[in-house]
């Protein structure tokens, strides 16, 4: 510990007093620090964490709260602390505010500055002006090759068939990209920050449809963001995409739910 102590330290510009491991990181190492000036911060190990960085300074860019970036190396992000004491449950009108900022239309093209993973599952995100393909290739297809053949089967005829579901050319808004309940700290009935992001440019309901994942957005939420008609039907095309990548990383306890996504498609 005092080895990673002095590498944070000198990282920081600051001493690092204390280290404690933080619950939760399926998918990387999080300690909380204690800094020789009184200030916390969280430290997150991973391949990832320039990239991460550059993902929470966009976030931050357009006025929606997440953790400022204090330091980042190739393997370590040091970021702020934020208050994280409350429940999402009394904050889903804040959420939709900020996500309503988040989701102004850009004139971006749909994908991202660079490629990035969850955990060991890539995610491609090459710049592109099509949609579905977009979708059907980077987020449907590329499971393929990890699934067994028959899911295969079927995630490959969605693809094919992918116009008929989701637009082509949906307004390109800047995603959160791994946004479930967890991600969004919430200090009493505000939301304090956004944090874990996986961001590219994409359709605003791909957000949406990751709170459904594990969480239970009340109607409000949804008023609020005002989607375009026929979003409810499309959460299960965007849900699958989460959904496969937890059925690869922590196993068939999420196979049921990928089944019960198709079926809702008809496929």
């Amino acid at each position: 510990m005092d080895a990673l102590k002095d590498r944070l330290s000198g990282l920081l510009g600051r001493r690092v007093l204390s280290l404690r491991r933080m619950a939760g990181g399926d998918l990387s190492v999080v300690y909380e620090l204690t800094l020789s000036d009184g200030a916390w911060a969280v430290a997150k190990h991973g391949d990832g964490a320039g990239r991460e960085g550059a993902m929470l300074r966009a976030i931050a860019a357009t006025g929606v709260p997440a953790p400022a970036v204090l330091a980042v190396d190739d393997g370590w992000l040091v970021m702020e602390k934020l208050p994280a004491e409350g429940a999402l449950v009394a904050a889903w009108d804040d959420l939709a505010a900020w996500l309503n900022r988040l989701h102004a239309p850009t004139d971006e093209p749909y994908g991202w500055l660079h490629n990035h993973s969850l955990g060991a599952v890539a995610m491609p995100n090459p710049r592109t002006d099509d949609w579905p393909a977009f979708w059907a290739e980077h987020r449907l297809r590329c499971h393929i090759a990890h699934v067994d053949a028959g899911l295969g089967t079927r995630i490959g005829y969605l693809a094919d068939r992918l116009s008929d579901h989701v637009p082509q050319r949906p307004p390109a808004s800047l995603l959160h990209g791994d946004l479930w309940g967890g991600n969004a700290l919430v200090s009493g009935t505000r939301v304090s920050g956004l944090i874990d992001p996986a961001c590219y440019f994409g359709d605003r309901e791909v957000d949406a449809a990751m709170l459904t994942l594990f969480d239970h957005p009340p109607a409000s939420f949804f008023d609020a963001l005002n989607l375009e008609a026929g979003w409810r039907e499309r959460l299960p095309v965007y849900r699958l995409w989460p959904l496969l990548v937890h059925l690869r990383l922590f196993g068939p306890a999420y196979a049921a739910a990928v089944d019960a996504d198709l079926r809702r498609l008809g496929v």
